[in-house]
């Protein structure tokens, strides 16, 4: 990414801010694309980067997100598990598969060159290890864990999205399911398969496979199977 975004802006203008006509930096416009979900050109996209990634070097307390801390993300040699080598393709990634993104971002406009400057600011090191991401290839049931846990994973992970359990009260988007009641309808959709085993899927596999809708996935970095157990625990499952 670096190499294809060369003398990007760096500290030029590339935008107006608050409305008016002052221009703004161009890491301070990737910040607000970072933060908003309008980076995505789909009306039904409701996902932004800030959704599923913080920018501090260690996670807050209660917050378990599918993707890791940005904290130096343009130091690293390579990204998802060593699948991407150049950033903008990572964030494409992203863009394409979760963000309901249309047609992918280009190296020369705008909001990739801004987009890249706020992740060079949040980069203080020259040089940062890759990060693990290990998919759960094949699917399989996990021991079931306490409950207690599983409500606070719950809170941690799931609830962001999907909202309040059996309402969906607070839930991100209307397209997100409401749990535990939308596994009713797993024997219609799936027949055959245990309803944990489609939850299982969707949170190891995420949107791939068609079951998942547009949720990324969480690897075994990310959810342990210890605290999904616990989590399958808590929704009765």
């Amino acid at each position: 990414m670096a190499a294809l975004l060369a003398g990007a802006l760096g500290s030029a203008l590339v935008g107006c801010g608050g409305g008016g006509d002052e221009p703004v930096a161009a890491a301070d416009f990737g910040e607000t694309l970072f933060q908003d979900a309008r980076l995505s050109d789909s009306t039904f996209n409701r996902f932004s980067c800030a959704t599923c990634h913080v920018t501090t070097p260690e996670t807050p307390a209660g917050r378990i997100d599918s993707g890791p801390s940005l904290y130096n993300v343009a130091a690293r040699p390579d990204w998802w598990g060593g699948d991407e080598t150049h950033l903008l393709d990572a964030v494409n990634f992203c863009y394409l598969n979760f963000m309901r993104g249309v047609t992918k971002l280009e190296a020369e406009e705008p909001r990739s060159r801004a987009l890249y400057e706020y992740l060079s600011r949040i980069s203080p090191d020259a040089q940062a290890p890759a990060l693990p991401f290990t998919v759960v290839k094949d699917i399989e049931d996990v021991p079931r864990g306490d409950a207690v846990r599983g409500e606070a994973v719950y809170r941690a992970a799931c609830q962001n999205c999907h909202g309040a359990t059996h309402t969906g009260e607070g839930r991100l988007t209307e397209l997100a399911s409401v749990l535990p009641e939308v596994t009713q309808e797993y024997d219609r959709l799936f027949p055959g398969i245990p309803h944990a085993r489609v939850v299982i899927e969707k949170v190891r596999h995420g949107a791939f496979f068609g079951v998942g809708g547009s949720m990324p996935p969480y690897s075994r970095e990310a959810l342990s199977d210890a605290d999904l157990g616990a989590l399958l625990g808590y929704l009765g499952l």
